[in-house]
């Protein structure tokens, strides 16, 4: 009988430890920032054989 009251003891004790987790929505809207400004450059160097190739044959591509 004793065990008992000691378990239902320990038990009411740690019931009142347990933690509490809360979520919750939040009260102003959130915004996102999406002003992105991409720029490329390409550049490419060709060989002056190969570019005198490409210019004798404009329909290689």
């Amino acid at each position: 009988m004793q065990t008992n009251l000691l378990l239902a003891c320990v038990g009411l004790l740690l019931s009142g430890c347990v933690p509490r987790i809360e979520v919750a929505a939040p009260k102003e809207p959130i915004t996102i920032n999406m002003n992105v400004k991409i720029e490329h450059e390409i550049h490419i160097r060709v060989d002056k054989d190969v570019e005198a190739l490409l210019k004798n044959q404009s329909g290689l591509f």
